[in-house]
């Protein structure tokens, strides 16, 4: 094994051990300041808006392509094709409630408790649907590339302008390149960056979230 590989090997373990460790702490932060008091409002605000859950849970995957639950607020009514069919503009299955936490991105807090089982980290590739992972890996090159990490909640993508809907193959592939150029480019300060315009992005509202 040369020299320049071993580097390269404790490079990246300190790389792991450095984003693993800011995970855990941001999680916990926000689940004890956060969600403490956050996830039983909009409990009530979910049972009052509409019958069902106050979670949705969805089979999506993981790094190594290896499957798991990820966690939301519902935002939808109950429907059949909530497994293989994204949300569009004027969905008629978003719930009034639904339409504000997608638009502020208040739907996608539960998956810190995802950052905190280590199924995700805070900033990495959006983790897809089970049916997209398996329909875009056909025609998209490189797509499985983004399962080389841990999938986030948040990502360069998304900060970037390529998140919601992706009716065409061109929309998920410049969305697929955001996640590789990510990956290749990793670094603490870029996630701190993400994380920043993150949060611009959910006090502004995103036009593409819906």
């Amino acid at each position: 094994m040369s020299h320049h590989t071993t580097s390269y090997q404790v490079k990246s373990s300190v790389n792991d051990v450095v984003k693993r460790a800011f995970d855990l702490c941001f999680a916990t932060l926000v689940v004890i300041l956060l969600l403490s008091w956050l996830v039983p409002l909009i409990a009530l605000l979910i049972k009052l808006d509409s019958q069902g859950p106050v979670f949705f849970k969805q089979l999506r995957t993981g790094k190594g392509g290896k499957p798991f639950y990820c966690l939301k607020f519902r935002s939808m009514r109950i429907n059949a094709d909530a497994d293989s069919r994204q949300a569009s503009r004027d969905d008629n299955r978003i719930t009034k409630l639904g339409a504000f936490m997608r638009k502020t991105s208040i739907d996608e807090l539960p998956q810190f408790i995802n950052v905190l089982r280590g199924e995700m980290s805070v900033v990495g590739p959006r983790p897809h649907m089970l049916r997209h992972t398996e329909d875009y890996s056909r025609v998209i090159a490189n797509f499985m590339e983004r399962h080389l990490v841990t999938p986030g909640i948040t990502g360069w993508a998304q900060v970037e302008g390529h998140r919601g809907e992706t009716k065409e193959t061109e929309a998920m592939e410049k969305r697929v390149n955001a996640d590789i150029h990510y990956i290749r480019n990793w670094s603490f300060l870029l996630d701190l960056k993400i994380v920043a315009l993150t949060v611009r992005q959910a006090i502004r509202g995103n036009e593409n979230a819906f």
